[in-house]
């Protein structure tokens, strides 16, 4: 049983449980997908039913994540087969425990008010929003957003953080930006926005049908 309920693994080399950073990431991307599925049939068809089965799942995925063990979450285990055959990228667990306690409090708000009371609202929208954001983050950029507060939360410095972000050190050349690379940048967004001004008579026209069109043409020979 003591094996059963725990968090995070030992890991030879580690001073601390950890648990792998690749794996995690999958699991994010594969919510996010989710959710923004479910968010994107409120949006255009009004229909709810998606989203409450997503926020029952993920309620318990959470909850299995932080009160039984990671490793029996259902999104970790799919995330682990995916990735399956990369290096595993080691994570101190404390930090990811704290994101995930975060996570049962969203996903838990969402169940009281999609579910049982059956009411939305701007906080249900807020509170979406915010559970992509995190998603978003974690499976693109590798970046805890939540995590980030671990430290004001503690008081103390996490470890193991993804690609040593919890480390202070010297960028390497690779990483650095030049100042032509941000004009580069800026130059993209300027033409960004004047695309939306000079072509928006073009763009705002209904794409037709290639194939209604040449069946009439051929109608009308």
């Amino acid at each position: 049983m003591k094996n059963i309920i725990q968090f995070g693994e030992k890991v030879p080399g580690y001073d601390i449980p950890v648990l792998n950073e690749r794996e995690i990431r999958a699991a994010a991307g594969i919510m996010f997908l989710i959710i923004y599925t479910s968010l994107m049939l409120i949006i255009f068809k009004g229909d709810f039913r998606l989203v409450k089965y997503v926020i029952a799942l993920f309620f318990i995925d959470f909850s299995i994540r932080v009160f039984i063990n990671p490793k029996f979450s259902p999104s970790l285990i799919i995330g682990r087969l995916i990735v399956s055959n990369q290096v595993p990228e080691y994570v101190g667990a404390k930090q990811k425990q704290f994101a995930w306690i975060i996570g049962v409090l969203l996903s838990a708000s969402m169940f009281v008010l999609l579910i049982v009371m059956n009411v939305t609202g701007p906080f249900t929208g807020g509170v979406c929003l915010l559970c992509l954001i995190f998603l978003f983050f974690e499976s693109v950029f590798g970046i805890c957003l939540a995590c980030k507060v671990y430290r004001l939360i503690y008081g103390e410095k996490a470890q193991y953080c993804p690609g040593e972000v919890c480390e202070v050190k010297s960028r390497q050349p690779i990483q650095k930006t030049s100042g032509a690379q941000l004009a580069v940048v800026f130059a993209f967004i300027a033409i960004i926005f004047l695309m939306v001004r000079l072509f928006a008579p073009i763009v705002n026209v209904p794409p037709h049908d290639i194939f209604r069109d040449s069946t009439a043409k051929s109608a009308t020979k």
